[in-house]
């Protein structure tokens, strides 16, 4: 009889693009299997060229690959990847997006503007998933957009660990506007802490100001929650905010890092204290700062690829989450 090593290497079977290479590899440690051998690279003209080097035949194949930046090559690296899987048999094939993009534009909120969300996860079904395991979507609609099985984990079990550490007293978790209340409130219950919220009006798609904060803060430590930060204006604003109501320290966990623009030089020059995000989007060497914290979800992410290869349930890695 093989070992259950060998016998979860004989099934399993963990491939990636060029996304986010390095989180692939992290999950395949964590599950003691080899990243599957693949090629994913261009023709003379750009055009993407996949190619998996090994046989995934009857294989169970979870194929890794946030749609970060360059989110429309990556997305396509992905819609190809799973139709070469498809045409390769491929027993089943579970798309695993840590990051999932285009998810701002989950309803029509102006007129004639399209619903990406929607858009994406059709392609993602159509190109031949049979799954999907993501975390922290925007909008926790988009689980409803997919007509196939979709997972969906919170980025906060990875952080409760290293905030608890801290042994912070009389902690204030704080929403940077209202519709991230939900979020803030299963952070503060998780850590048994008080909550708040910066009150702001939005002037542009790109700038916000603030108005003023719901709830008491002075003379507390605060820790901003978001699930992602692109130019951070709206996290740098509602920083300042609570500074100016009185928080004796200030720091913010978000799980997805896309940095974009001014975003590194915004949280170098806040009252953030630290920034603490995950590796759910690789961090380039031109958006690392002392401020910022990466914790990697590699072994939540691992733990449930295993649970669905195995076909356990995986509600106990988001017990207590939103919704």
């Amino acid at each position: 009889m093989p070992s259950s090593r060998t016998a979860l290497s004989s099934r399993l079977a963990i491939v990636c693009g060029n996304a986010h290479p390095g989180l692939a590899r992290a999950i395949a440690r964590e599950l003691s299997v080899p990243v599957t051998d693949s090629s994913a690279g261009r023709f003379s003209e750009g055009e993407i060229r996949i190619k998996v080097n090994e046989n995934v035949r009857g294989k169970d194949v979870f194929v890794v690959q946030p749609t970060c930046p360059p989110v429309n090559d990556n997305l396509m690296e992905l819609l190809i990847m799973i139709d070469a899987l498809k045409r390769a048999s491929a027993r089943r094939i579970t798309a695993v997006i840590p990051y999932y993009g285009y998810a701002r534009q989950d309803r029509k909120d102006q007129p004639r503007v399209p619903i990406t969300a929607k858009l994406v996860a059709n392609l993602i079904t159509k190109a031949g998933a049979d799954r999907v395991l993501t975390m922290d979507l925007h909008a926790g609609q988009i689980q409803g957009f997919f007509d196939i099985p979709l997972d969906h984990l919170y980025a906060i079990t990875v952080f409760e660990q290293y905030i608890r550490r801290k042994r912070l007293k009389h902690l204030t978790i704080c929403s940077p506007d209202v519709g991230g209340i939900k979020l803030a409130r299963a952070y503060a219950k998780r850590l048994s802490a008080s909550l708040a919220i910066v009150d702001k009006r939005r002037n542009s798609p790109e700038e916000t100001e603030v108005m003023h904060i719901l709830g008491e803060v002075k003379g507390k430590p605060c820790l901003l929650v978001d699930d992602l930060i692109a130019t951070g204006s709206s996290l740098v604003e509602a920083a300042q905010a609570l500074k100016s109501a009185g928080a004796i320290s200030i720091a913010a966990c978000v799980t997805h890092p896309v940095l974009s623009g001014p975003a590194r030089s915004r949280i170098a020059g806040s009252c953030l204290e630290e920034l603490m995000v995950t590796d759910t989007i690789p961090l380039t060497d031109a958006n690392r700062h002392p401020k910022i914290r990466v914790l990697s979800v590699a072994p939540l992410l691992s733990e449930a690829i295993q649970r669905i290869h195995y076909e356990q349930s995986i509600s106990v890695l988001f017990d207590g989450m939103p919704g």
